[in-house]
């Protein structure tokens, strides 16, 4: 076993680059209020997914310890249960979270940082870093689309942010 894969084992929050997925883009607002979006149980779940999914919240609390229980409904109908345990909520900058499906020790459970810098004009740069538990995992996100499919969920974080100014 490597070294990496044996850090992955012992330690789940070891940060190795190849267990990682990293998502950036700008968006047109400012901090607050894309954090907000994130953030406002009214509003993350109606901008969350790829293009044309849609979610079902079935639980949703926004706090540390908080979890958010929804189903992923894709276009031809498909079903995908998701669970997010937030493990910090530091506003405006920064969330840590948990997810994975719906199910108590989920071993594909990933986690996610997402931070929030304000640029000088007044726009946030959003980043979004996934740490898988494995090389292997990370790899099957990747060719199953988790790159795109990240980018159309900025894509319409941004869409919202338009309509929440």
């Amino acid at each position: 076993m490597s070294k990496t894969n044996e850090r992955a084992n012992s330690d789940p929050t070891a940060w190795d680059m190849d267990r990682e997925i990293v998502l950036s883009r700008v968006v047109a607002a400012p901090r607050s209020l894309v954090f907000k979006a994130w953030t406002d149980p009214d509003h993350l779940p109606q901008w969350f997914g790829p293009a044309g999914f849609k979610v079902e919240t079935q639980e949703i609390d926004i706090r540390v310890g908080g979890r958010w229980r929804f189903v992923f409904v894709a276009p031809d109908g498909t079903r995908y249960t998701n669970r997010m345990v937030f493990l910090k909520v530091e506003a405006p900058r920064l969330l840590e979270i948990d997810h994975g499906a719906d199910k108590d020790d989920d071993p594909g459970r990933f986690r996610v940082t997402v931070t929030f810098d304000e640029q000088s004009d007044g726009k946030t740069v959003v980043t979004l870093r996934q740490l898988h538990p494995t090389k292997a995992q990370r790899d099957a996100g990747i060719g199953f689309g988790a790159v795109e499919l990240g980018y159309q969920t900025l894509d319409k974080l941004a869409a919202h942010l338009t309509v929440m100014t």
